[in-house]
């Protein structure tokens, strides 16, 4: 596994006037990525997993400093491009490792058959094995989004804006394009997240600087355990 590289990240809550504002700087300035779409967006649509007891839920609202969650990710519906992950947070540092998986792997997964994980040839996927057998581990909640990326070399920077943030109720249907979801928040809620390592360029602090937004501790999982 690579060595892990913590990174700081930041979160706003913005309204749509907001969006529009940045959205236009930031596409002075800034690169898009690469998988974006011709209106420089994407689908993003995360499988979280969490205990019986709900670890990964409650050590997230009760603030503690170092916790983990893992989740599968899969963009634009792709099935040839999906992606086990697991973020850690280490006081108001994050990191992130991945491993790819394929469709037919998820789907084992899904149906509680994890042997094949033992064997995969990745420690992802040895730990996300171990986990889900000794804490128990399970597939708990889905959530769709609309992300429009931006990156900037210096500081390795990277700004998201994500709207259209929606969850299943009680499902884990991971490849069913036409899940049922429901809004989280309603659909003027836009987040704004940066992420950057060493430091954070005046320029990119400028251009995200909107009046009376103040930075928050936003996760999407929390919000889609409000559904169940």
């Amino acid at each position: 596994m690579k060595e892990q590289k913590f990174r700081h990240e930041l979160k706003y809550y913005i309204n749509h006037a907001d969006y529009l504002t940045i959205r236009q700087r930031m596409s002075t300035i800034a690169d898009t990525d690469e998988h974006a779409d011709e209106n420089g967006s994407y689908k993003i649509r995360s499988l979280y997993f969490d205990t019986p007891g709900d670890k990964a839920l409650y050590e997230k609202l009760y603030g503690i400093n170092n916790r983990e969650k893992f989740r599968i990710r899969l963009y634009n519906d792709d099935d040839s491009f999906v992606r086990l992950e697991k973020k850690t947070k280490v006081n108001a540092l994050t990191c992130k490792i991945s491993a790819p998986v394929t469709r037919d792997q998820c789907e084992k997964l899904l149906v509680g058959d994890t042997d094949w994980m033992k064997n995969a040839g990745h420690a992802l996927l040895t730990e996300l094995y171990a986990k889900m057998r000794y804490e128990q581990l399970r597939p708990k909640t889905l959530v769709d989004y609309t992300r429009e990326p931006f990156t900037y070399g210096p500081g390795n920077v990277r700004v998201t804006l994500d709207s259209n943030i929606t969850t299943g109720i009680r499902t884990t249907d991971l490849f069913d394009p036409k899940m049922p979801t429901v809004s989280t928040y309603g659909v003027s809620v836009i987040i704004l997240e940066v992420k950057y390592d060493n430091y954070l360029p005046d320029i990119i602090r400028n251009m995200i600087q909107v009046e009376n937004r103040k930075a928050t501790a936003f996760s999407k999982y929390a919000v889609a355990r409000m559904f169940g």
